[in-house]
């Protein structure tokens, strides 16, 4: 870093995450995202940059922002105050990979102290395609898939710890960082395909960053089955039961004997299967008139409630169901094994955030359960 300060590289996806409250599980290729238009997606990543970016210039010194052209980031930066030099300009149309890789690579080669991207997985790979290990990079979570560990457990968070590495603090110090993604036409197919495409340099503190996604050991399996059978064995006539994504919430349906959407969310009442692999508004829609639960697990490595990878199960659909009404499941393995000694949620609403901070119940095995710290 000069003696005027630090210089900062920022580039945003603007259609990352659109998928996610619709059900696409990713945004990769352009005949995905005019379906997510279609579904009625909502652009996020623009809302989340400005959420990190706030952050940021609140805790950091002066800065010089290096940019993409509109909407890729020189206007999150302009109104944030920031000193701005745009030094890639997009075609017109939707910004392409192409455009980050370019823009990134121009930043790499203007040695920015820090390149600060918003998306998810498939922006990281192009990130780390186009600069490797020659400047560190930080994500700011917009995706719907994030299981590399280059990027920070919020928009807030992120923005916080660009801040401590850009102004020197020994808290924040630099790691090797994964950088995976998922083969999405195997996700939305219901099968879980991961690549592990490198390693980033990255800014890291232990209450800011999230970890790469793990998967679990088969020394738990057990317990979860019955936690699961208990889960079911609990569920009320007449309740609608939501069930995110992953094997902890199949085990519920495996013990209800009904098939389920292994990587989305699905909706049982009365021992029956009453919607599977359901957008948020299909979801919103299937509530009305009745009294609703939310069962979902915990994504290893990360400690991820909400916000990764079950984007369905919205803020909205969150608030309307109520806090006491979400069911926790997962393996006590699980739970030791996560850095950090808390969940966290990251919604988009930092009102349902807050609801959702404190402890919760989770339930570990038959008449088991463990309360656990939920962080936003």
């Amino acid at each position: 870093m000069t003696a005027e300060g630090a210089t900062l590289g920022i580039i945003i996806n603007p259609v990352a995450g659109m998928g996610g409250s619709v059900g696409l599980k990713g945004t990769d290729g352009e005949d995905v995202l005019q379906e997510a238009w279609r579904r009625g997606a909502r652009p996020v990543a623009e809302q989340r940059a400005h959420v990190a970016v706030s952050r940021l210039t609140e805790l950091a010194r002066p800065l010089r922002v290096l940019t993409g052209s509109g909407e890729s980031g020189e206007d999150v930066v302009r109104a944030a105050g920031l000193d701005v030099e745009v030094v890639h300009e997009s075609a017109p149309g939707p910004t392409t990979s192409a455009d980050t890789r370019a823009a990134a690579e121009v930043m790499a080669a203007r040695s920015v102290d820090l390149l600060l991207f918003v998306g998810g997985d498939g922006t990281a790979r192009d990130v780390l395609a186009a600069v490797g290990d020659a400047v560190p990079v930080l994500g700011v979570p917009a995706g719907v898939k994030m299981h590399s560990a280059v990027f920070g457990t919020s928009p807030s968070n992120t923005g916080h710890l660009a801040a401590l590495f850009l102004a020197g603090s020994p808290a924040a110090r630099l790691r090797e960082a994964e950088v995976m993604d998922l083969d999405e036409t195997a996700f939305r197919s219901d099968r879980l395909s991961a690549r592990l495409y490198g390693y980033a340099r990255s800014p890291y503190e232990r209450h800011l960053s999230q970890n790469a996604k793990a998967g679990s050991g088969a020394s738990g399996e057990a317990s979860l089955r019955l936690a699961a059978q208990q889960v079911a064995a609990d569920m009320r006539p007449g309740n609608l039961y939501i069930l995110g994504p992953g094997t902890s919430t199949r085990r519920v349906t495996d013990a209800l004997g009904l098939p389920s959407t292994l990587l989305g969310v699905d909706a049982v009442m009365d021992g029956k299967t009453v919607g599977a692999d359901l957008d948020e508004q299909a979801l919103l829609e299937i509530m009305q008139g009745r009294q609703t639960w939310i069962v979902v697990g915990v994504l290893g490595g990360q400690g991820s409630l909400f916000g990764r990878g079950n984007q369905q199960i919205s803020a909205e659909v969150i608030r309307r169901t109520g806090r006491d009404h979400i069911i926790v499941i997962s393996s006590l393995e699980k739970l030791v094994a996560l850095d950090t000694a808390a969940l966290h949620v990251d919604t988009g609403d930092a009102e349902v955030d807050a609801m959702l901070a404190g402890h919760v119940r989770i339930e570990t095995g038959p008449n088991r359960s463990t309360l656990f710290t939920v962080k936003a």
